[in-house]
């Protein structure tokens, strides 16, 4: 049976397009392999959004040189937003490579690439970068082998928003949204499939269906969206990512007072606290606005935990600008942040500007916010210790095996012992321990808990029987 090895960098998104490409591929025969070393077919799903995410994947596909010339008949592809900006580049520089598709091919894939493996005399390389009319609509399946309870959908492809820094609109195209009916039947059949939560997925999600969708009675068509899926009475969370704040109208404030199933996690990139800036990137809101819609969300939902996404460093940016943002990650006091280096992308406006910051200023910066984020999220991740919270069991514990690990309704990673009756379930744990990001919980079961059964030395009880 031939195989198939798939490298994912980057967001959410670029994972879930990823799952597609791997079913189309378990569907026409092959088997998914570990290790690159043991693939008929290697592909890397690549990303555009910064520099360092480029420089991974070259760096990748740079290392799979050598298992090229050591078996001239290996697949080598690589797919995505990078191969969508710079296809013909990556093509003329990197003669070794056999296939490149842009964002607009995912459910071709599969296709191309095993008429490639069964084609031992292949000429110049496949590449295909070209628009496709309803591919936004392709993105639907989910791997077969996949045992989890949370499911990524996507529910639109694209961004019109033209932010100043940003190189998706590029990579990705216009928005164009799936129908609601088309959504609802593939999160009714990943309920049939014991799911039970949703992420719906989109570069700017909360503006679902704006192009496609009429407001009904003063709900956008995100709204109705999140409705339509409630209706699915084995979906008991719904979340969604990553939104703008201006896509923020009352109706989806309204929503999650109206949702039960709605979780109290909201991720709203802010990218600056500086007026100037903001202006700069085209971002379309300023400093007061955001925290005038932050006030919104914590006024309509008490226990909302906020995330958000900061750029620092951008062109211009003077140390009042940072200090600006500084003083709106203190005022605001998110559970977390995303912190990044502005990183020009070539295409963009913002790149061609002539006040460039040095890395050395932007590294600084980065440090210094950083700082700031991880004592604010400590200490509002410490007001949970000792709490009792509900979490939905993944599954193995991404760093560690041997435990297992699940989510709150506000996102917060809780590590728990491991015992495969818990998989795939709701369960109520006291958090004992805090990282910041990262919590430990021990089980709560029938008015006893696990860890009054542990050992001093170990915070991780074994399992008990009940």
């Amino acid at each position: 049976m031939p195989s198939v090895f798939l490298k994912t960098f980057g967001c959410q998104m670029n994972v879930r397009d990823s799952e597609q490409v791997l079913q189309d591929f378990i569907e026409r025969g092959y088997e998914i392999a570990h290790s690159e070393k043991h693939a008929d077919i290697i592909l890397i799903n690549s990303c555009s959004v910064r520099a360092l995410a480029e420089e991974k994947a070259i760096d990748k596909l740079l290392s799979l040189k050598v298992e090229k010339k050591k078996n001239p008949s290996l697949v080598l592809g690589i797919i995505g937003c990078m191969v969508q900006n710079r296809g013909r580049e990556i093509a003329e520089k990197y003669h070794f490579v056999d296939l490149l598709l842009g964002t607009q091919k995912f459910h071709k894939v599969a296709e191309i690439a095993d008429k490639l493996f069964r084609n031992p005399h292949r000429g110049q390389p496949y590449i295909d970068l070209s628009e496709e009319e309803d591919a936004h609509k392709s993105i639907k399946k989910h791997l077969s082998s996949a045992a989890n309870p949370i499911a990524y959908v996507s529910i639109m492809q694209g961004c019109s928003m033209h932010c100043s820094f940003c190189i998706v609109p590029t990579t990705r195209g216009e928005e164009r949204s799936r129908p609601i009916s088309e959504i609802y039947e593939e999160v009714k059949s990943l309920a049939s499939a014991s799911v039970k939560e949703i992420v719906l997925l989109g570069q700017i999600v909360n503006r679902y269906g704006a192009k496609e969708i009429p407001w009904v009675k003063g709900k956008s068509p995100f709204v109705q969206l999140l409705e339509k899926l409630s209706t699915i009475e084995q979906i008991k969370r719904i979340r969604f990512t990553s939104p703008h704040p201006i896509g923020f109208k009352d109706d989806l404030i309204q929503a999650f007072k109206d949702i039960p199933q709605l979780c109290e996690h909201v991720h709203i990139p802010v990218q600056s606290g500086s007026d100037k800036i903001l202006k700069a990137m085209r971002r379309g809101y300023n400093r007061s606005k955001f925290l005038f819609l932050v006030e919104k969300l914590r006024k309509a939902i008490p226990q909302v935990a906020l995330s958000t996404d900061i750029i620092v460093g951008y062109p211009g940016e003077t140390e009042e600008d940072f200090l600006q943002t500084c003083s709106l990650v203190e005022e605001v006091r998110f559970d977390k942040a995303f912190i990044f280096r502005y990183s020009p992308r070539e295409g963009t406006s913002a790149a061609t500007l002539a006040d460039q910051l040095s890395e050395e200023v932007k590294f600084e910066r980065n440090y210094r916010l950083l700082e700031l984020q991880k004592k604010i999220t400590m200490e509002k991740a410490q007001q949970w210790v000792g709490q009792v919270v509900e979490i939905l069991v993944e599954g193995e514990s991404k760093k560690n095996a041997s435990k297992f690990q699940g989510r709150t309704r506000g996102n917060h990673l809780v590590i728990i012992p491991k015992n495969e009756r818990w998989r795939g379930e709701f369960l109520p744990v006291r958090i004992i321990e805090t990282t910041g990001h990262t919590f430990y919980g021990s089980p709560v079961l029938a008015g006893i808990e696990e860890s009054e059964m542990a050992l001093e030395e170990d915070l991780y009880p074994k399992p008990m029987l009940y």
